[in-house]
C-alpha cells in the first residue's frame, strides 16, 4: 500500500486548455475588420473556412512537417542522378490545402476589388499554421506578374500556375494539372548584389525574349527546389537577364539542374532550401535581354509583400498563444491576464500586431488598385517601408510573447519556438533591412511624385497633435539630404510608424489608436510592456483575445 501511495507524486493542476481546433479567423476580430475595411469582405466565407482548417488539421500537420525535415536523394538505388527531395506527407497536405483554396492564384485567377486583400487574409491564416510551405506558395503567386512580361511563355505556363490542383510528382509540366514556381538568384560571390552573378546563358538560336538558352553556373540559395520551374538570372552578351528554367525538358528528360545539398537553416524546417548548379540547363528568356533585374523585380515586389504578411501572421499567432495562456494560467491565485504588469505587456503586443496587420492590408488595397497612379506609387514605396519595419519588429515581439509563457514558451511542444525561428527569414529574404531602406531612398529620389503621394496619404495627422508633429518632423528630415543614407533606417521607421498611426486613427477605434500614438509617438519607444499611464487596456486586450 505504501509503495502504491508513493507512486503518485503530485496532482497536475493549473494547466492551460489547448487551443486545438480553434478557428483562427473567428477568434481574430482585428483581421475580420481590416479585411472588410479594405474591400475583402466578400471573401468572408472563404476566410472562415480556411480559419477552421488553419487552426485545426493544418496546425497538426505543421508539427509533423517540421519534425520530419525534407531529405535529398541525389541518386536512385541504381546510381542514376534524380535530384529528388522527399517530404513528409504532412507537408504535401499543407500544400494541397493551400493550392486548392487559391492562395497562390486568387487575385490573378479571379481579379475583382479586394482580391489581393482577401488572398492576403488567406495567407495570413495559413502562415500561422505553417510558414515553411508559404515559400513555394509565395513564389508561385509572385511569378505571375513577371511571366506576363513574356506572353508566349505565359500562355503555356499560367493556366497550370493558376490551377487549384496540387501535384507533387517530379514529372514534366505537360503531365500535371497544376505546377509550382520557385526562384534562384543568389550566388556565392554576390549575395544581394545580383549584378555580380557569374552564371552564363548561351543562346541555342537567335536569342532574345522568349528564346531558348543553356545556362551554366550555380545558385547558392534556391528555395523550394522541388518546384516545377524557376525564375533565375544569368549573364548574356547584353548583361544580366531573366530566365524561366523548368525541371524537365520538353522531351520529358530531366533538365541539367542539379541539387548539391540542402541548407541546414535556423528555421523554415518544413521547406527545403538548397544549393544548385546549372550544367547546360535549358531555359527561356523572360523579358528583354539585359533587363533581368527590372523583370524579376516584378516578382520580388510581390514576394516582399508576402514577407509583410508572413511577419504579421507570425506575430498574430504568438499573440494568440500568449493571450490564451495568460487568461487561463494562475499565479498567486489570479489569472496572469488580470495582473497589471502582464496587461501592460500583452496590450503592447496587441498594438504591435494590429498595426502590422493594418499596414499590410493597406498595401494589399494598393495592389488591388495599381491602375490608379497614386496607388501604384504608394505600393512602390510602402512595399519597402513595410517590409523593413514589420519584419524587423517580428523577432522581438515573438520573443516577448514567448516570455509570457515562461519556460513553457521555450519548449518545442508549443508553437512559440518555431515562430521565433521563422521570424528572421522574412527580414533577410528578398533584401535585408539595409536593402529595403536604400530602396526607400531610391524610390524617393528617382520616382517623381512618390513623396507627394506618401504625404497625401498621411494628410494632416487626422486631427491628432502628436501625429501631426511627427509628420512635420518627418517632412523636414526627408527634405534634408545630408547623410541621408546614414539615417535611412530611422527615416524608414518613422515613415512606417506614421502610416500605422494614421491607419489606426482613421479606423476609429480610439482605444487602439490612442494607445499606439501615446506609446510610439508621444514617448520614446522602449521594451514592450512600457505603455504610459492612463491607457485603457481592457478594450485592447478584449479586442485581440482568442477566448
Amino acid at each position: 500500500m505504501l509503495h502504491n501511495a508513493c507512486a503518485d507524486t503530485h496532482e497536475v493542476t493549473n494547466q492551460v486548455p489547448p487551443l486545438d481546433g480553434a478557428n483562427l479567423y473567428r477568434l481574430d476580430v482585428p483581421l475580420q475588420q481590416w479585411i472588410a475595411r479594405f474591400g475583402g469582405g466578400w471573401a468572408e466565407q472563404r476566410l472562415d473556412a480556411y480559419g477552421a482548417l488553419a487552426g485545426g488539421p493544418l496546425m497538426g500537420a505543421s508539427f509533423l512537417a517540421n519534425e520530419n525535415k525534407p531529405v535529398l536523394r541525389s541518386h536512385d538505388r541504381y546510381g542514376h542522378r534524380i535530384d529528388q527531395v522527399d517530404f513528409h506527407p504532412a507537408y504535401h497536405e499543407l500544400m494541397r490545402c493551400a493550392v486548392e483554396h487559391g492562395i497562390p492564384s486568387l487575385p490573378w485567377a479571379n481579379p475583382q476589388p479586394g482580391a489581393q486583400v482577401a488572398r492576403a487574409g488567406l495567407m495570413y491564416l495559413h502562415n500561422q499554421a505553417e510558414a515553411g510551405t508559404s515559400c513555394p506558395l509565395t513564389m508561385t503567386y509572385a511569378s505571375v506578374p513577371a511571366l506576363r512580361l513574356q506572353p508566349d511563355l505565359a500562355e503555356r505556363w499560367l493556366p497550370k500556375i493558376l490551377a487549384t490542383e496540387y501535384d507533387p510528382r517530379n514529372v514534366p509540366m505537360e503531365d500535371k494539372a497544376g505546377v509550382t514556381i520557385g526562384m534562384a538568384m543568389t550566388e556565392k560571390q554576390g549575395g544581394t548584389d545580383v549584378r555580380a552573378n557569374t552564371t552564363r546563358a548561351l543562346p541555342l538560336g537567335a536569342g532574345g525574349p522568349g528564346q531558348a538558352y543553356e545556362l551554366v553556373g550555380h545558385k547558392w540559395f534556391c528555395s523550394a527546389p522541388m518546384c516545377d520551374a524557376f525564375l533565375t538570372l544569368a549573364q548574356t552578351d547584353k548583361g544580366l537577364s531573366c530566365f524561366l528554367l523548368p525541371r524537365h525538358r520538353p522531351d520529358g528528360t530531366r533538365n541539367a539542374f542539379q541539387i548539391q545539398r540542402l541548407k541546414n537553416k535556423l528555421g523554415n524546417w518544413a521547406n527545403a532550401s538548397s544549393e544548385v548548379e546549372f550544367r547546360g540547363a535549358l531555359a527561356w528568356m523572360v523579358g528583354d535581354e539585359g533587363r533581368g533585374v527590372p523583370t524579376i523585380i516584378e516578382m520580388v515586389a510581390s514576394t516582399r509583400f508576402d514577407c509583410m504578411i508572413g511577419s504579421s501572421s507570425l506575430m498574430r499567432q504568438a499573440l494568440t498563444q500568449a493571450l490564451h495562456h495568460c487568461r487561463h494560467r494562475l499565479v498567486g491565485g489570479r489569472a496572469l491576464l488580470d495582473q497589471p504588469l502582464m496587461q501592460n505587456v500583452l496590450a503592447d503586443l496587441a498594438l504591435e500586431s494590429e498595426a502590422a496587420l493594418a499596414l499590410t492590408l493597406r498595401m494589399g488595397h494598393a495592389l488591388d488598385n495599381r491602375a490608379d497612379e497614386a496607388q501604384d506609387k504608394f505600393a512602390r514605396l510602402v512595399t519597402a517601408v513595410g517590409k523593413y519595419w514589420i519584419c524587423k519588429r517580428a523577432p522581438e515581439m515573438i520573443a516577448e510573447a514567448s516570455e509570457c509563457l515562461g519556460g513553457a514558451g521555450y519548449v518545442e511542444e508549443t508553437i512559440l519556438p518555431r515562430l521565433y525561428r521563422e521570424a528572421p527569414v522574412n527580414s533577410i529574404w528578398e533584401g535585408s533591412g539595409n536593402v529595403q531602406c536604400l530602396d526607400v531612398l531610391r524610390a524617393l529620389s528617382k520616382e517623381a511624385g512618390v513623396l507627394d503621394v506618401f504625404f497625401a496619404e498621411l494628410g494632416d495627422g487626422q486631427g491628432d497633435r502628436d501625429l501631426a508633429a511627427h509628420i512635420a518632423r518627418l517632412k523636414r528630415d526627408l527634405h534634408d539630404t545630408d547623410d541621408i543614407q546614414y539615417r535611412a533606417r530611422q527615416l524608414t521607421e518613422d515613415m512606417a510608424i506614421a502610416l500605422q498611426a494614421k491607419l489606426l486613427l482613421e479606423a476609429g477605434n480610439s482605444a487602439v489608436s490612442d494607445a499606439f500614438i501615446a506609446s510610439r509617438l508621444a514617448t520614446s519607444r522602449r521594451a514592450y510592456g512600457t505603455l504610459p499611464r492612463g491607457i485603457a487596456l481592457p478594450p485592447i486586450l478584449d479586442r485581440s483575445s482568442p477566448d
